[in-house]
């Protein structure tokens, strides 16, 4: 298989993240979205990532739809997450909560980049939606106390939100008062501490478009 995307993409770094868990062999393309839009079109026309070829060539998009593949070729005993009921709709939710505070970042950072007149009602309403989508994860995590986000066992919610956690610190941290949320500060450092964290890492830099 073929990961297509940097690792300072949450996106990319949760799917990096589960085939290193998953021990499935892949090749890294580290492409941008700008700076190699010509290679990630030639399998993906959107230009998003993360993109993962197959094995057979099939080139599947979207973050979740790629994880539920690599989900079910790891088998239910080996899958981080839950088969069914509570639980599962759990990391579900959890880690579409932390996805959409990552797209609302990513709109922030290209409005205040790119538009120098960017209303700001917008600009108000995205750091409003990210700060309550941040305090309904903290209230989430800190009660009742567990190790992960379902006791005892790691899944794709503790991914997307420690990956989320660390790209916004990258690229939207200053101004912002993380002491708000101690949880999930707590959180994102036992993740990042993991040796299969740190292995998939990459710094946010920003890399414009060619030409």
């Amino acid at each position: 298989m073929i990961l297509i995307g940097q690792f300072d993409s949450p996106f990319v770094r949760r799917v990096g993240i589960a085939l290193e868990l998953y021990g499935l062999a892949y090749e890294h393309k580290p492409w941008s979205t700008f700076g190699d839009a010509d290679k990630i079109a030639a399998y993906n026309p959107l230009l998003r990532v993360p993109t993962l070829v197959l094995d057979c060539g099939e080139a599947l998009v979207e973050t979740l739809a790629i994880l539920d593949t690599l989900d079910e070729m790891a088998g239910p005993e080996r899958m981080l997450i839950p088969a069914n009921g509570l639980g599962r709709r759990k990391v579900l939710q959890v880690a579409a909560r932390a996805g959409g505070i990552s797209d609302k970042a990513v709109s922030l950072f290209y409005s205040q980049r790119f538009h120098e007149n960017a209303s700001p009602d917008y600009i108000a309403r995205i750091k409003g939606q990210i700060a309550a989508t941040f305090a309904w994860l903290e209230r989430d995590r800190a009660t009742p106390a567990r190790e992960y986000w379902l006791d005892g066992r790691l899944t794709h919610a503790d991914l997307a939100v420690a990956a989320t956690l660390r790209h916004f610190r990258d690229a939207m941290g200053e101004g912002w008062d993380f002491s708000r949320w101690p949880a999930l500060q707590a959180h994102s450092a036992q993740c990042e501490a993991l040796p299969v964290f740190q292995k998939i890492s990459q710094p946010f830099v920003f890399t414009p478009a060619k030409g």
